[in-house]
């Protein structure tokens, strides 16, 4: 729960982005499209800041059920050099890419507008992987009301920021869409420092500082690492890339379809927030039953967090289709969109159950170690199967903008049944009780 309360922080900054920026544009689609390629080109790099981080849980946890405390640390401490590198190769990288969003076929004057937002963006990746490095040794360790608290800090920060830049308000000019980025930078920035001041703070936590060594084998750690983490990054890019490739295809067919994209998955990230917590329980479940060997206690974690996660999606999808009218006019006032978002809506409904069996079992996945296989899986079903269905249904069979939103279904329920095959022959296997030296 308190992994689902972060989670929530983070989509009521979303709707507060949204809606705002909704709002400020009036009947006008171009900042609230503007955001949304913001957001979805973003991902990119976001995704992998955030892949790879998410590495360093399970490998805390296996060691943490051990009481091997001194390697917990040492971990931690090869993670604070090396994640933050990472994280301004990627600043830069993100930073180098803004001449190719002119090339994918969206309204100019949307790109334009889009460009300050996404540089904002990169520059919080470095604040994102130095985050990390503690937000995920504490989850390691199975403490997560910690992250909760500040993210529900930073996030109340992002959304007060939100009011005062995008508006003009508190004496500041009204800045739009770029204000909406200044605020999220600031309030990625302030999380470090936050989880940073605790840690000093804390005494059982600033013994694991004092635990730092000049001995510490910061390459074998990291290639340890990223071993488990850009495999995890690259399940994330790859998934991520279904939905990038179809917000951009969505651009295709004009700003006031890209606007009410943004609506219906600003709703499906939101469901999705719960399942990114139960996936990251069960990563720090099956972690510490991984480090035991416990095979019994690790079969309990996978089917209540399965079971829990497909009750969980079909909630929201019956949720989704009774409401699909009033949800979209939170966010925008245009009639349009409203009509066109209630569609799209049904779609993102219709994948909910999927979306979060598949969510969950990465996190299985994750705790298990077991991570080498899922890009290869990942790209079967959101490559070669989401995103062309998404194109056939939208531009072939005529269903237009809603047609592209059909590849979800294939892709997320194709991952689905994937990883949970997978899942159920590492529980059969007798390497699942290995323990790692």
């Amino acid at each position: 729960m308190p992994i689902a309360l972060s989670q929530l922080g983070y989509v009521v900054v979303q709707f507060a982005d949204n809606a705002m920026v909704g709002s400020y544009g009036g009947d006008d689609p171009l900042p609230l499209s503007a955001v949304s390629f913001g957001v979805m080109m973003s991902f990119v790099l976001f995704s992998l800041a955030m892949g790879i981080t998410l590495g360093l849980t399970p490998v805390i946890g296996e060691h943490f059920a051990r009481g091997e405390y001194r390697r917990t640390a040492h971990y931690l401490q090869s993670s604070l050099v090396s994640y933050p590198i990472l994280g301004v190769i990627f600043m830069v990288l993100q930073q180098l890419s803004v001449p190719l969003l002119y090339k994918l076929g969206q309204p100019v004057e949307v790109v334009d507008m889009a460009v300050p937002y996404y540089k904002l963006m990169g520059y919080s990746l470095p604040a994102i992987m130095l985050y990390g490095c503690f937000k995920q040794f504490l989850e390691g360790m199975g403490n997560t009301v910690t992250p909760m608290v500040i993210a529900l800090v930073t996030n109340m920060m992002n959304i007060v920021l939100n009011w005062v830049f995008i508006y003009g308000n508190c004496g500041c000019e009204a800045m739009g869409v770029y204000g909406a980025g200044l605020a999220t930078l600031i309030a990625r920035w302030a999380s470090p420092v936050l989880i940073f001041i605790y840690f000093v703070v804390r005494s059982e936590y600033r013994d694991y500082l004092k635990l730092f060594s000049r001995g510490v084998k910061y390459i074998k750690d990291t290639y340890r690492l990223l071993t488990i983490g850009v495999p995890l990054a690259g399940q994330m890019l790859l998934e991520g890339s279904a939905f990038v490739v179809t917000s951009v295809m969505m651009g295709w067919f004009g700003a006031e379809a890209l606007a009410a994209n943004q609506v219906a998955m600003t709703y499906g990230n939101a469901a999705f927030m719960l399942t990114i917590a139960l996936g990251s329980a069960a990563t720090i479940r099956v972690s510490h039953c991984y480090g035991l060997g416990d095979r019994e206690k690790m079969r309990d974690v996978v089917i209540s967090s399965s079971h829990l996660s497909a009750v969980w999606g079909a909630m929201v999808f019956i949720s989704f289709i009774a409401f699909r009218g009033v949800l979209p006019r939170l966010f925008t006032p245009s009639e349009p969109i409203i009509a066109l978002a209630s569609q799209m809506i049904i779609w993102v409904g219709l994948y909910q159950i999927s979306d979060a069996v598949q969510g969950t079992l990465i996190g299985v996945l994750r705790g298990m170690q077991d991570v080498k296989i899922i890009a290869g899986l990942s790209f079967v079903a959101y490559v070669l199967l989401n995103i062309p269905v998404g194109y056939l249904c939208a531009f072939t069979f005529g269903f237009d903008s809603t047609g592209l939103l059909a590849g979800y279904v294939v892709g997320l329920t194709t991952a689905a049944i994937a990883y949970g095959i997978r899942v159920y022959r590492n529980l059969r296997s007798e390497k699942i009780v290995h323990k790692i030296g």
